[in-house]
């Protein structure tokens, strides 16, 4: 999808508690949810419509590996570095793009942490 086909989107950036029917067998790639909570109300995740990843480096991260390791790393992802994204449909019919992003948040919170993105407008 070019940038010009882009659909039109509504920016929410906000935080959501994944859930998962069976709990995923890697925790720093755990794949869609099944559902999310986001502003106490349950999401159903129907159907997984596109899947993308950004495993790029940046800031301080970006300069601290040879240029060979971090084009490797780039591609396949290395730990707490990167994002998994994910444009879903909920039950209700509403397209949310939301990711997990994989870096850790704190030494109490080792794992990454899950998004809501944007939600998908509908042309009209």
């Amino acid at each position: 999808m070019s940038k010009r086909e882009r659909p039109p989107a509504r920016f929410i950036g906000a935080p959501v508690e994944a859930l998962f029917d069976q709990t995923p067998t890697l925790e720093k790639r755990p794949g869609a949810p099944d559902g999310f909570i986001w502003n106490e109300r349950a999401y159903r995740v129907v159907a997984l419509l596109q899947e993308w990843h950004d495993y790029r480096r940046r800031g301080r991260m970006a300069a601290n590996m040879r240029p060979s390791h971090a084009a490797a790393a780039g591609r396949r992802g290395s730990w707490g570095v990167g994002r998994d994204y994910y444009r879903v449909r909920t039950a209700g019919g509403e397209v949310f793009d939301i990711y997990y992003d994989r870096a850790p948040h704190g030494v109490d919170q080792r794992k990454g942490a899950w998004f809501l993105f944007r939600q998908i407008l509908e042309r009209e």
